[in-house]
């Protein structure tokens, strides 16, 4: 395995090209775009009418408080590429007094990057790197009409091209992907993917909605029981923090909170198996993937994979 996982899925042993991309383990980040948040630009029109009225009154105590809870990763999506992430939540939305056609990426506010000029940085990252799979799971949309929508897919489809995977029912292999040319699964969560075979379903992302390692590690460890989803599912490590604690811990943010957790997290990570078994985890997401080192963690446990494949051999002979 090559420490910079740049190609680490063409560095998996051959044993493991044939095996479901939705029983490996796959590095992904939550709020994948939120290292480039524009601390200046306008909260979404989703957020409540006190939390507007309070930024419009009191910017100067809101605009860092929320810069600092709502930023969740600090390296470049072509970074996280090549630290091996291959999962990407990104929360997709049009300004509404914007009269030009840009999108941008969400997290309470907007970005500076649009989300064309990030789009095409990754395309060109793929051209470098032509074993490696990604997936792009698209959501949010706020203030987007049926006619952005499709505009937005269409400049989606230009830019990958034949690298899209259309939608499909058999399991998808590294063996199997790297035999057609994709490189690119597209979830978009909105009703107009099922009218283009180039767009996958929303993909399942298990939100703990806790603010502590034990009250994530109990809602995952809780949800695993219930079984795994057929396709494609994310484990997110993320935590989060309501209002309340916020004001109770000016001097706290979201990374403080998520590095002086991330021990515990780590430990039970280290304990999970991918596969095909209920109990199996597949994506598994979390922020701040450039300091932290969910990447080399997450790949290694495809490793289990291997030894039970040589085992069940043994068994066999």
């Amino acid at each position: 395995m090559e420490h910079s996982y740049q190609d680490w899925m063409s560095s998996l042993p051959e044993e493991l090209w044939d095996v479901p991309l939705t029983q490996m383990a796959i590095p992904g980040s939550h709020d994948t775009m939120s290292y480039c948040l524009d601390i200046n630009s306008p909260l979404l029109w989703s957020e409540s009418d006190i939390f507007r009225v309070l930024d419009r009154l009191f910017p100067c105590l809101t605009r860092p408080t929320i810069f600092k809870w709502a930023t969740t990763q600090d390296k470049s999506i072509e970074d996280q590429l090549s630290m091996g992430i291959r999962y990407f939540d990104l929360r997709v939305a049009h300004k509404q007094s914007d009269s030009s056609d840009d999108l941008y990426f969400t997290h309470v506010i907007y970005t500076h990057q649009t989300v064309l000029e990030t789009l095409v940085s990754v395309a060109t990252w793929l051209k470098s790197h032509p074993k490696e799979i990604i997936i792009l799971a698209c959501s949010h949309f706020e203030g987007m009409d049926d006619k952005c929508h499709e505009s937005f897919i269409f400049s989606l489809k230009k830019l990958f091209g034949s690298k899209l995977c259309p939608r499909q029912d058999s399991e998808l292999t590294l063996r199997s992907l790297w035999a057609a040319g994709y490189q690119v699964i597209l979830s978009y969560e909105n009703q107009v993917a099922s009218r283009h075979e180039e767009l996958w379903p929303a993909i399942p992302y298990w939100w703990a909605n806790q603010r502590t390692a034990q009250g994530v590690i109990q809602y995952l460890d809780w949800t695993k029981e219930q079984g795994r989803p057929d396709g494609f599912f994310v484990a997110g490590l993320n935590l989060t923090a309501d209002r309340c604690y916020i004001a109770q811990n000016p001097k706290e943010s979201l990374r403080s909170l998520t590095y002086s957790n991330w021990d515990s997290l780590t430990k039970w990570v280290e304990k999970q198996l991918p596969g095909p078994q209920p109990e199996s985890l597949n994506i598994i997401a979390g922020d701040f993937v450039g300091p932290l080192s969910i990447c080399p963690m997450v790949i290694a446990l495809n490793h289990k994979l291997r030894k039970k494949n040589i085992n069940q051999i043994r068994k066999h002979f």
